[in-house]
């Protein structure tokens, strides 16, 4: 009789037990959570796209106002260049003075657009922020092993959703949240170097 090896008897008995052990497995219980739908349906989201919209309005409002302003200097422009009573040095200073106009009106708007969408992502934060404790207190209400984004699932069961539960809870939670940001960490200003000790002068010599 020819003996098997103890190590592959091991491996089998292991293959022919392994339906046993994942039969003992429980279900997974799985929830999902539109995240998209906490954000701007919640009366904190709600508040914030208000007033991030009054912002963005405003933005585009100094853009037009600067684009205006520009195309009428840029004219002004051409037309002395045109009928010659813009030319030479006057002619340079008032095309660099034109660029430099230019310059720091799309600095402007960079920078205003900037802030906008750290703002918006400053939202996003807080929001979010709130709602994982409450999707964690949920899904232990539920049983749930697993909570998905709704963007993740190609199709699911309307009764697997808790969004609806989420975004009261965060109501109650979060009524409101800032839509200005913390100012961003300042880089560390090198540390002043220490002072070198003066070094002890030499004795002089003997004569």
């Amino acid at each position: 009789m020819t003996r098997m090896p103890l190590g592959a008897a091991a491996v089998l008995s292991l293959l022919s037990a392994s339906p046993a052990l994942a039969q003992t497995l429980p279900p997974a219980v799985i929830v999902v959570v539109d995240l998209d739908r906490v954000v701007n349906e919640s009366a904190a989201g709600r508040q914030a796209i208000t007033e991030l919209q009054g912002r963005i309005q405003a933005l585009q409002a100094r853009a037009s106002t600067l684009q205006s302003q520009l195309q009428a200097e840029a004219s002004a422009i051409q037309q002395g260049q045109a009928n010659n009573t813009l030319t030479g040095p006057q002619f340079e200073a008032r095309a660099k003075a034109f660029g430099e106009r230019q310059q720091a009106a799309q600095e402007e708007l960079a920078r205003t657009e900037a802030e906008i969408q750290r703002s918006r992502a400053w939202v996003l934060k807080q929001i979010t922020d709130a709602a994982q404790p409450i999707i964690t207190q949920i899904m232990r209400e539920k049983g749930a092993q697993i909570a998905l984004a709704e963007g993740a699932t190609i199709q699911h069961a309307q009764s697997i959703s808790i969004t609806n539960d989420v975004i009261a809870r965060v109501n109650q939670a979060l009524p409101r949240v800032s839509t200005t940001p913390p100012p961003p960490p300042q880089a560390q200003q090198p540390s002043a170097q220490p002072q070198q000790q003066a070094q002890p002068r030499p004795p002089a010599p003997r004569r």
